[in-house]
């Protein structure tokens, strides 16, 4: 594995070279899982078109267009003298490489039920996430092809990845020879089973999230009860935190009719002792949901197509469901007895990594639930922020002021001309209370604003203490 993993890396196959050999137009293409533009880019004979159609687009390539490094490894199969990958190996943003199953696309076979899928969108999403805070102990729950231990690599001094399908952990190990990571700790097990007892700083999850009216596929579902399995990773964690701890995880839940989704996965969060920042990204109604996760499997354009669409539609309607939010969960054990849960619904564009300033965020909200006397406080206005202002043309006063940030989560909020004169004055140097005083008798109409008006803008990020 380490003469092939050279051979990679003298080829050129990682993430940029494998973008600059295909161009922008088969690049693009292939990420929409069209082959077609890909295979005639790699249809010349030279090494790195070689190794993009046997381990990508999983085309069978001749023997004789291959190294030796290749051939001899355990992820091909030759027959005659033409070889086919018997695997996914595609280069990873972290400079190393994921091995999982081939990619299933329409007209192939029905998945396996211990399939192990490749990186993707989601595995991209919750490294993304993830503090960069450097940690002793690191717990990959549901490590699949092992790719968030090549991100957690060189941040945890120790790191545990656990799988219930044991072909995950086959291949995974295969993912960490060939990324050149070593000395993890891979165990097979069900959730937490495997490390039972244990505590860890740092605890990381994409689980099998899909809900859905079966648990045939082991690497997006489980057979629970809707969103029944989210719910109880999230309950259990904190048993195994260590003080200061943090867990992220990928979560979908549901929105069930007459039911606010807030309170839904609020609840969750609000047995477990721990702040938490719950953030839902997107939401689909059940159809669009469906055929999602039905293209997932390839089962789109099969016969059984109709039968499985409609099936678990009924399912979900027997439910009340009204659509399926996706998003992040992030926890951090505090030992407090005023544990804080934000929930939030944040669809724009932010700042990525998150992970880079994510523990900002988890100490804000913090913050503002916590200090008790705003009026001796100090703050300061966040970096990067804006204040827009919307009003007719040479009118004294604006309709609308919006303070926006530039940076991070990238937030934006309708204020008033007290909170925009703060945000304008702020630099830490005056306690809040005698500030506020100051800004009403200037351009207020002599009423102070309380200071616990303040607290949503310092849990959002447009203030610091």
């Amino acid at each position: 594995m380490e003469r092939l993993r050279d051979h990679l890396l003298e080829t050129g196959y990682t993430i940029d070279g494998v973008r600059d050999r295909l161009g922008v137009v088969a690049a693009s293409a292939l990420a929409r899982e069209e082959l077609v533009p890909a295979l005639r880019e790699t249809a010349a004979d030279d090494p790195m078109a070689a190794l993009i159609r046997l381990w990508w687009l999983g085309a069978t390539v001749p023997a004789a267009r291959l190294a030796p490094e290749v051939l001899e490894s355990e992820l091909v199969r030759v027959e005659g003298d033409q070889v086919c990958a018997t695997v996914h190996l595609q280069p990873w943003e972290t400079g190393g490489y994921v091995v999982s199953d081939r990619k299933v696309r329409p007209g192939d076979p029905s998945l396996r039920s211990d399939h192990v899928v490749g990186a993707g969108g989601a595995s991209a999403n919750l490294a993304q996430l993830v503090t960069r805070r450097e940690v002793r102990r690191a717990l990959d729950l549901g490590t699949g092809c092992g790719v968030q231990v090549l991100h957690l690599d060189r941040r945890a001094e120790d790191i545990v990845a656990t799988d219930v399908n044991p072909r995950a952990v086959e291949l995974a190990r295969l993912s960490w020879r060939l990324s050149g990571v070593h000395d993890v700790d891979a165990r097979v097990g069900s959730t937490f089973d495997p490390v039972e007892g244990e505590l860890f700083d740092l605890v990381i999850s994409n689980p099998p999230f899909v809900i859905s009216p079966g648990g045939e596929l082991t690497y997006r579902e489980t057979g629970a009860d809707g969103d029944a399995f989210c719910r109880e990773l999230v309950r259990r964690t904190p048993a195994y935190l260590n003080p200061g701890g943090q867990a992220h995880f990928l979560a979908n839940w549901l929105h069930v009719e007459h039911e606010d989704w807030r309170d839904r996965v609020g609840g969750w969060l609000g047995e477990t002792g721990c702040d938490a920042w719950v953030v839902q990204r997107d939401v689909q109604d059940p159809a669009e949901y469906v055929e999602l996760w039905l293209r997932d499997a390839a089962v789109q354009g099969t016969p059984g197509y109709a039968e499985h669409y409609d099936r678990w539609l009924s399912w979900f309607d027997e439910r009340k469901v009204r659509g399926i939010g996706f998003g992040w969960i992030t926890m951090r054990r505090t030992d407090t007895l005023d544990p804080v849960v934000r929930v939030e619904q944040l669809t724009h564009q932010v700042a990525l990594p998150v992970g880079d300033y994510v523990d900002g965020v988890l100490d804000a909200i913090a913050a503002a639930h916590r200090v008790r006397f705003l009026d001796s406080a100090h703050l300061r206005t966040v970096e990067g922020l804006l204040d827009e202002r919307v009003g007719l043309p040479g009118a004294e006063d604006p309709m609308r002021i919006v303070l926006r940030q530039t940076q991070g989560l990238r937030r934006s909020r309708e204020v008033g001309t007290v909170e925009a004169a703060l945000a304008g004055v702020c630099d830490g140097e005056l306690a809040l209370g005698p500030l506020l005083n100051v800004i009403a008798e200037l351009v207020g109409d002599g009423e102070i604003l309380h200071t616990d008006a303040i607290r949503p803008l310092i849990a959002e990020g447009y203030f610091q203490l």
